[in-house]
């Protein structure tokens, strides 16, 4: 997992709408980035309406969100426009950022072992370091706690 205090490292991945995206051209923002593990499914989509409902109070705090899981351009296009999505997602295919950021890991359920996205938010700061993770995260008052966190930097 990454740690506070580290540069976050850059990479470049495609959005829903086929663009590249770099996260050190986004230096001068804060950035959330949130680590998700599956489009149009309901933790999911929770967390992202609750991302795009707060989109005024990001945006007041100069804040950039960035959502990012293994499904491709196609399926974060399709999950975009279904709930107006207002910030990009970004296709981690091949699961690289995923695993550069120590969020790609064993999972279980119902009795089967998997590897998977732990749910993770990556609180950036202007200058590119990382100032906040918040691991395992719980849905329910998380985009809150994320402005809270943007607030205290």
């Amino acid at each position: 997992m990454i740690e506070e205090g580290q540069p976050a490292p850059d990479f470049t991945l495609m959005d829903q709408q086929g663009q590249p995206v770099t996260l050190s051209t986004l230096k001068g923002s804060p950035i959330v980035l949130y680590f998700y593990p599956k489009d149009d499914t309901p933790g999911c989509t929770t967390e992202a309406c609750a991302f795009r409902d707060a989109d005024a109070d990001y945006q007041a705090a100069g804040a950039k969100v960035l959502g990012v899981s293994p499904d491709d351009v196609k399926s974060h296009g399709k999950f975009a426009a279904k709930f107006s999505l207002n910030f990009p997602l970004l296709a981690d295919t091949e699961t690289r950022v995923c695993q550069l950021y120590g969020v790609w890991k064993e999972k279980s359920m119902y009795g089967r072992t998997y590897m998977g996205v732990e749910r993770t938010t990556i609180l950036i700061d202007r200058e590119g370091i990382v100032r906040k993770v918040f691991p395992k995260v719980k849905v329910p008052g998380h985009s809150d706690a994320v402005l809270e966190a943007i607030k205290a930097m």
